[in-house]
């Protein structure tokens, strides 16, 4: 699903320059990882990454396989290859945001069906499905305001799996909640993941919750260069 080798990432220079290093990264399909740092570390720039949001400024592999065969990501950005990746996003790729970034003049049917309607596809019945799965069929007629955090974040993560995508990205879902909801909107989430075999990659500063949910942990260590700037390093399996 993902493969990539000796990816940088770097941002401002001298005492101000951030850089964010990916030695190796490889995700089958179906696999859960949770990247795990204290903020400002580099966890949302890594999602960024691999949402194909973001272009790196070296990468000796960087590779997505939502089909049977691998596209070279890098290659498609040094052609400036724009309307390709889009393409990619939209269609295999689905991103819950730590702000939940639901939009607030569309109920909450209509948020989960958003990224199905972007994409011209049918309501077979999916959006119920989901929000019956993570507990929100009750709030389906209601605007994002008037849902409690929890239920927001829900929403959001449903939204994130309705057109059924290869890849599942989370940028800290559970930041704003409680511990016992935290842990619950995490096992609702990798538990309708799993059963649409989607590979996940959830950032988290909270490694007990991570590891209690059964992901496979990698950190972000930072450490402070000779110019003054910060190098932040992705890990291996923990």
């Amino acid at each position: 699903m993902l493969n990539l080798g000796d990816v940088r990432k770097s941002r401002g220079t001298g005492s101000q320059r951030y850089s964010l290093v990916i030695p190796r990264l490889q995700l089958h399909a179906g696999e859960q990882l949770a990247v795990v740092g204290p903020s400002g570390c580099g966890k949302s720039t890594l999602l960024d990454l691999l949402a194909l949001v973001l272009a790196p400024d070296r990468a000796a592999r960087f590779e997505f396989a939502p089909g049977r065969e691998a596209l070279d990501i890098a290659a498609i950005w040094r052609a400036s290859g724009q309307n390709p990746l889009a393409a990619l996003r939209s269609r295999h790729l689905g991103y819950v945001l730590q702000t939940g970034g639901l939009l607030g003049f569309l109920d909450v049917r209509a948020n989960i069906g958003l990224s199905r309607s972007l994409l011209g596809l049918a309501d077979d019945g999916v959006v119920r499905r989901l929000a019956e799965q993570l507990e929100i069929a009750d709030q389906l007629h209601k605007r994002p305001a008037a849902l409690s955090v929890g239920q927001r974040q829900r929403v959001s993560c449903a939204r994130a799996l309705a057109h059924g995508p290869q890849l599942l990205l989370a940028d800290e879902p559970t930041a704003a909640l409680d511990p016992l909801n935290a842990a619950r909107v995490m096992q609702l989430l990798l538990s309708r993941a799993r059963d649409q075999g989607t590979c996940c990659v959830i950032t988290t500063h909270d490694e007990d919750l991570a590891r209690n949910s059964g992901l496979q942990i990698r950190r972000i260590a930072c450490q402070r260069d000779a110019d003054g700037g910060v190098t932040a390093t992705l890990g291996e399996a923990c």
